[in-house]
This record gives C-alpha cells, structure tokens and sequence, in this order.
C-alpha cells in the first residue's frame, strides 16, 4: 500500500457477514456469499469521501468557484464491508463512473489496500483515464456518479466532481449518505457451512447449475443439495462418459462423394444418417438433456468452442464424431495433451488443412489458429488477462509472421492414416477416426525458430540434414512435440485459457483477478494428468462465480441459444410429445434458427467472436454477437413454441419433443392467487432473482386468464414460464 492515505476517525455501527474462499472439508465446505462493496460519502451527502480534498476556488469577482478532480489525476476513495482474501489487490475492485448523459467510463485502479489502523476499509486509487474507450467530446464536466464493483457485486453510487463539482446529474434512486461512522470490520471472513444445512445457499446451488451444467433440475439440485459443490464435482469427474446412450453414434465411414456413398436406389435414410450432423446432434441434445455426465458434456462443449472444427466442412457424422470423443476425453484431463490429439486429429487437419500441408506446399491455417484462436492469442497478457503495453500505449503483438511460417514448417508431411495398419481404415473411404500420421517426404527438414519468452521453451530446432526415413520421422514429431511445448508453456496460455473457459462458463467480463487465480492453478498443473479437474473446480469453486447474489449489472453472459433450449427442456422436464417417453433429442432446429446449429459453426471463430463488445457499450459479451434483430425475434418464436405448443412426431422425430407441465399445473392449482407459482419459478428458473417489479408484472398476467378449468391453469403456468423465459433478467445468466 503506497502511502497516499490520510488518517480518518472511524466509528464501527454495521456488521456485515462474509462466506470465505470455497473448497471441500469433509461434509462441511467452505462456499462464498460475498456482499456488496459500501463506497464511503460525506457525512451529510451522497459526495464520495476523496482524497486528496477539493477546495473552491477564488475567482476574479471574489467569489469562488466549486473545483473538481482533472483528467489523468488519481483520486483515492474509500470503501467497506470487503472481506478479502489473501492477494486480493488492484485488480480484484473495478470503478465505474457515469455522466449526466448517461455514458459510461472504467477508470484504471492504481492501489488498492487497507488503511492503517482501520483494516476493514479499503483505499481504492485511481486515475482519472477511462481504460475501455477514453473520453469522448466533449469532456464530461461535472458531477459524476461513481460505483465499486467487486467478485459480482457492485456498491452504491456516490459523487463525485470531475472539472468542477455540480452539474445535471441526479442520485441514484434511495441513495442515502454512507458515512465513516457506518462502517464497521467484517465479524466473520470465513465461515463453514453445509451447503445441504444452510438454505440461505438454495439460490447459489441454481447458479451453481446453470454455470456446470446444461441447466438446473430438480434430480440434479438435490445432488448437489446433499453432496455439495466439492462432493458433486468430484462425482461427476468420477464418471465414464455418455452414461445416458452408453456410446456416440457409431456409423461408418463413407466415401467423399456422397454419390457413391449413397446410389440411387439404396438406402432411404443414408444421407441423412452419414452426410450430416442428424445423429450427433441428436445425441447431443439428449445426453445434454438427460445424462447424468453433465459437467463433461458442458466442458466438452466449452472446448468445441475453443478448438473449433465444423460439421459444414467435416460433413459426415462420424468424422465430426471423433473429434468430439477427442474433446470429451480430456475434458478433464491435462491440456498438452489435448493440444497433441487436436493436432493429430483429421477432422481438425481436414478443417485447418494440415493434412495438405507439405514441405513444398505449406499451408498456414492450422499452425496461425493453433497460437491465435486456440492457446496464446494475438498479444501479450499480463497473468491476469489484462494486456500487455509498449511505452506508447500499443499492445504488443504475441508472434510474427516469421514466427507462423516456422510453426508452419514443423506442422508440414501430416496426412490421414491410410495403410492396412491403420485400425479403424475402411477401404474406399477417408479414415477419418484415426490420427493423422507422418509422410517422410513431405515434412521439411529446415532448422526453425519458434516463440521467444522469458524462460522460453523448446525455440530452436536444428535441421535434419543428411536424415533417413526412420530419423525423419523421428526428427518430426519430436519437433512436433517441441513445438507445442513452446506454445503450452508461453506466459499467455495460461491466462488466454483460463479467460476462454470462465467466459463459456461463468461470466463474459470477469475481474482480471478472477481470471489470475484460476491462471495461477493452470500453471501450478502444467504436469498433472488431470490438470482440467483443478481448473474447472478454480473456475466454479472462486468467489466470483459463487454467492446467493451478484448485484454488478455487467456480471453475467448471456444465454447462447443452446443454454436456452436445455435449460427450459431441464428445467420444466422435457418429455416426448404424448408425455409418454423421453424427447428424441431432435430440437436442433430451435437452436439453428436462432444462430446457433450445433457442431456447425460458421467458420473457425466459432458461432460467435470470442472478443466480441456488446454494440453501442464496451462491454464483453460474445454471445451478443449472434443477437441480432431477427435472432432476438427468433428466440421468442421458440420459446413460444417450447411454452405453450410441442414438436410433433414426424419421420425424423419419432417422438417428439414437449414441456410437461403436470407439477407446474398442480401448484398453479393448488393457489389461484399465483403467489406459489411465481415463488416456485422464481426459485426454479432465476435462483431468487426476479425483481418486485418483474414478479407483479408477471402475476397480473398470469392471473388474466381465468382460472375455471384445467386447461385454464396449464394455460397459467405456461404463461408465467414463456415470460418468464423471453424476460433480459432470464436471458441473462447470472
């Protein structure tokens, strides 16, 4: 802590209780229910308590003139009711401010720390500079209001005078001064409880839900109700994956040309069954909806994300479905080796054209993507994901094209597995389930010099001069290996990896903080075979992503239309059409119509841009980038159809797909007023979130349609779950 802090009296009136830091402790845990951050005014106004003072100013007629603080200054203020952990620094708090035109700035924390004598309250330091944009014309002049956000949460709104104090802008509605004399120290930093005794955890274990899996049920709430978090990811790391259909779709390969593969005359169903995606996503759907793997598949399904391939270009089932087994397989496991088998894979070198890469005629796609996309990105990170910059304020760029084209070279002479010792070969037909393997004559045989960094790994490799067959390749996949030694031990991976995963699971803007503690446990793994495990339980276990509440209005993502779908199929228990059986899983056009068609993206940079900002605002939010005018439309014509109709059997549906509402029907039953109702979805759908107002608006309503008849009450219930589900608040994941 520099020493910018001045001396204050302070008087202590208000407890505030903290849950510390999560992990497994027996049956007792110790899980995070953190509160609101409480930014410290005057004693008599909503005016941040700042340092250093304002004082008027006296101008030429003898009066004065009120100051404020002048772009570029830095500007202490005070905070309370944090209860930290150890490390917890300037990047863990964030400052927002915004102007009487409602636009909005983050300004760069500096310091932050305790003040002397007066440890639970926290001096924050920053610099008048907005990080996200810089100021627009002309220069905010005037009061602004100025908030704290801090593991989800967000404190009040103070004042405070930018230019010069006063101006048009208005307090937040119910602001009330939060003096000195109001802040006390945090009773408790850390406190065990069970998260199956404590209920005051009933919304968080919902949370919990939406962020491991593919949505909240009730079979799955219990579990973690009795287990609690630790005790449920350990079962889930425990179990062998697809426990609903036992296997993948397992099909045959077939020939290029779907015209040979599929004559005239044969097989109705060919096409569909091996020149498509039918079958994949069908089991997709169904093991997203009813297995009881479900932290594999969404952590699969994260990866797919990550190390993208697509259905379009690898257009038969079974080749898209190997490259799947390859994401499921170390979805739990050490991530150097996921990157080995995603090299070798022939889906992935038939989509980024390694398997045409040679000597002669390289090809750069896989070995571009592989440092850009997959692991190291396009500049240099600090640990916490934050960018690295030159004196001038530039980012500085992670590699060169130089550096490409040797990566390039390494990656060259690798082809589909065609010999009689291929195991899974079929004759007449692309092997695209085995790894690819070497072609001698194809691999280039130069000296290369790869990625240079602070205590680098594996840069240099000498040329393979004079080399026979057997020492060729030899020679090329130890450089293989070298290479991607040298990009999985780069200071960006670990932080590049880590911001990916919290972003699919967690929340599009997490705190750089967030994003360096779970970076810490990536690299503190490098070696361990289920360096995954660490990282997902990190991700899911830190005090971001845990709590009953989370009050920052920019904490969250928003639902990809797949999370969407399996959260209302979860959620109100998904059955087939007649009620009768389970759903055939063939609900890919739901999601399809509104961006999003399931192991199809549209190119190598996913369904959507990874770094995509929210249009009109600086905020992270890469789902936003497939929510257009037609897909927000969209979204509501489909959760129409999931609320209140059905998709009915067909040739390709052989059971159809729809809601059942019996239990919904009963409690709408049981209480015409529909107070339970909406308590039961509000508990069931948005973990205790809904706001008063929401809540109303929704029962007026419901209660619109009369209540006289059973259909009259399944109509109620339907009602309340499509508002419900077309609400921001819902489409929102927090």
């Amino acid at each position: 802590m520099s020493g910018k802090i001045t001396n204050h009296i302070f008087v202590a009136i208000l407890a505030i209780v903290s849950l510390g830091y999560s992990h497994a402790l027996g049956q007792t845990e110790i899980v995070i229910d953190s509160p609101n951050p409480v930014l410290i005014s005057e004693s008599n106004s909503t005016r941040a308590l700042s340092n250093p003072p304002l004082r008027n100013t006296r101008n030429g007629r003898g009066s004065f003139t009120p100051r404020g603080y002048q772009p570029g200054q830095e500007v202490t203020v005070f905070v309370s009711s944090l209860s930290l952990m150890q490390g917890e620094g300037p990047n863990s708090v964030r400052v927002y401010a915004e102007d009487s035109r409602g636009r909005i700035y983050r300004f760069p924390v500096v310091d932050f720390g305790p003040v002397p004598d007066m440890e639970y309250v926290q001096a924050v330091t920053f610099r008048l500079t907005d990080e996200i944009g810089y100021f627009p014309a002309p220069i905010p002049d005037g009061d602004m209001l100025i908030s704290v956000s801090w593991r989800g949460n967000s404190s009040n709104k103070v004042r405070l005078a930018f230019g010069r104090s006063g101006g048009r802008i208005s307090d937040e509605v119910g602001a009330v001064p939060t003096p000195l004399s109001k802040a006390i120290p945090v009773t408790s930093p850390m406190e065990d409880v069970s998260v199956s005794a404590n209920p005051r955890m009933a919304n968080d274990i919902t949370r919990f839900l939406q962020q491991a899996t593919f949505g909240p049920s009730d079979a799955t709430y219990e579990k973690v109700r009795r287990l609690g978090y630790a005790g449920w990811l350990n079962d889930q790391f425990k179990r062998s994956y697809a426990t609903y259909l036992a296997t993948y779709p397992n099909f045959p390969l077939k020939p290029f040309d779907s015209a040979v593969g599929c004559p005239t005359g044969g097989d109705p169903n060919c096409l569909r069954d091996h020149y498509s995606m039918y079958h994949l996503q069908n089991w997709f759907f169904k093991q997203a909806v009813y297995g009881e793997d479900q932290l594999r598949h969404r952590i699969a399904w994260a990866l797919h994300q990550i190390w993208v391939t697509s259905g379009n270009e690898n257009n038969q089932v079974s080749w898209m479905t190997e490259y799947h087994k390859i994401l499921s397989k170390h979805a739990f496991g050490n991530w150097r080796n996921l990157m080995y088998d995603m090299t070798l894979s022939p889906g992935m070198g038939n989509y980024l054209d390694m398997e045409r890469s040679t000597r002669t005629s390289p090809n750069e796609n896989y070995p571009r993507e592989i440092l850009q996309l997959f692991n190291v990105g396009l500049f240099l990170l600090n640990q916490d994901g934050t960018v690295q910059r030159d004196g001038a304020g530039n980012p500085i760029d992670t590699y060169s094209q130089d550096d490409v084209n040797n990566f390039t070279k390494v990656m060259t002479g690798w082809q589909r597995c065609e010999t009689s010792a291929c195991p899974s070969r079929t004759v007449g037909a692309p092997n695209y389930k085995d790894p690819m393997v070497l072609s001698t004559g194809n691999h280039d045989l130069t000296a290369k010099t790869l990625l240079n960094y602070p205590g680098v790994v594996g840069r240099n490799i000498a040329a393979c001069t004079g080399c026979t067959s057997t020492q060729i390749e030899t020679y090329a996949n130890n450089s293989l290996n070298q290479a991607l030694d040298n990009i999985y031990n780069h200071p960006n991976t670990a932080p590049f990896v880590s911001r990916l995963l919290i972003q699919q699971l967690v929340t599009s803007d997490p705190s750089p903080a967030y994003v360096q503690r779970v970076a810490g446990v990536f690299t503190q793994n490098r070696t361990n075979p289920t360096q995954m495990r660490e990282v997902i339980k990190a991700i899911l276990l830190d005090p971001e992503a845990r709590g009953n509440k989370k009050t920052d209005p920019r904490y969250g993502k928003l639902r990809e239309p797949v999370l969407v779908v399996t959260n209302l199929m979860r959620q109100i228990d998904a059955k087939s059409d007649n009620l009768a059986a389970e759903s055939d899983g063939v609900v890919a056009g739901w999601t399809s119509t509104i961006g999003q068609d399931v192991l199809r993206p549209i190119s190598v940079f996913n369904y959507y841009p990874m770094d995509y900002i929210v249009a009109g605002t600086t905020l992270p939010g890469p789902e936003f980038g497939i929510f257009t005018t037609g897909t927000s439309i969209g979204r509501l014509n489909v959760i129409n159809t999931m609320a209140f109709g059905s998709l009915t059997v067909a040739t390709t549906r052989p059971n159809g797909t729809r809601l059942d509402y019996r239990g919904l029907q009963a409690i709408a039953t049981e209480d015409p007023t529909s107070n339970k109702l909406m308590d039961h979805l509000n508990a069931k759908m948005m973990h205790g979130r809904m706001s008063t107002q929401m809540r109303e608006q929704i029962r007026t309503a419901v209660n619109a349609v009369t209540a006289t008849s059973a259909a009259n009450f399944l109509t109620r219930a339907q009602t309340a779950v499509y508002l419900i589900a077309t609400s921001s608040q819902w489409q929102i994941q927090r």
